[in-house]
């Protein structure tokens, strides 16, 4: 592996994993857009738990489970589906999962693939948390919207979408509380963390593959910028 290769970091949302079951479809061409990019760039995937999560979360909360056993059960199928994205990448991928962030590896494969972590914590806090580690200054999160916008824009019609905002912004939008299951476009403890450790989040829609491609070519792309 080239050492001057640069390492971005994906958070890989887990309903484009699996909106419901497996979607054969988009893995095909996510490990097809990556592969081109992978003598030059090495990436951290860190694959969220989706709503598959939140359906099991939601069935725990049904039967008196509290946040700690609904945080674990998240914990769980983000590795599952962390464990699917490693076989997507094969040889190319690291033969392990990260299961703390905060513990650096030493293997250099070109892609090294992350679940959840611990209660508490989002798989967003974790792609912080390896940003820190291996002091990474890029996360890119595929997600399902376009944009972040100044407002829930499936409640609000008059929601506006932004290019670019500042942390202290975004965390305006978001707030400070982490509930497990919480559905936002980057969790409010991961952003408080991302704000000091001054890095770059760019936001975009994974369902279009080709505009993560724009970015990853230097080019202006559909999405948001928040730094």
């Amino acid at each position: 592996m080239a050492i001057n290769k640069e390492t971005i970091i994906i958070s890989l949302g887990g309903s484009l994993v699996a909106p419901g079951e497996i979607d054969f479809g988009f893995l095909k061409n996510f490990k097809h857009c990556l592969e081109k990019y992978i003598n030059k760039t090495r990436f951290f995937i860190i694959v969220g738990g989706g709503k598959i999560c939140r359906i099991y979360q939601k069935a725990l909360a049904e039967f008196g489970a509290n946040n700690t056993n609904r945080d674990w059960m998240g914990i769980k199928i983000s590795r599952l589906n962390a464990e699917v994205i490693k076989h997507l990448f094969g040889n190319l991928a690291d033969s392990k999962i990260i299961e703390d962030p905060t513990k650096k590896i030493t293997n250099k494969k070109n892609i090294v693939v992350a679940g959840g972590w611990k209660p508490g914590w989002s798989t967003d806090y974790v792609s912080v948390q390896i940003a820190k580690t291996y002091n990474i200054k890029t996360i890119i999160n595929l997600t399902n919207i376009d944009y972040v916008c100044n407002k829930d824009p499936k409640q609000f019609p008059d929601a506006k979408a932004i290019k670019e905002i500042s942390w202290k912004d975004f965390q305006k939008i978001v707030g400070n509380k982490w509930t497990p299951g919480l559905s936002m476009p980057f969790d409010p403890r991961a952003s408080k963390m991302a704000e000091k450790l001054k890095l770059k989040v760019v936001m975009i829609n994974g369902k279009n593959l080709d505009r993560l491609e724009v970015f990853l070519n230097n080019k202006p792309f559909i999405g948001t910028i928040i730094n």
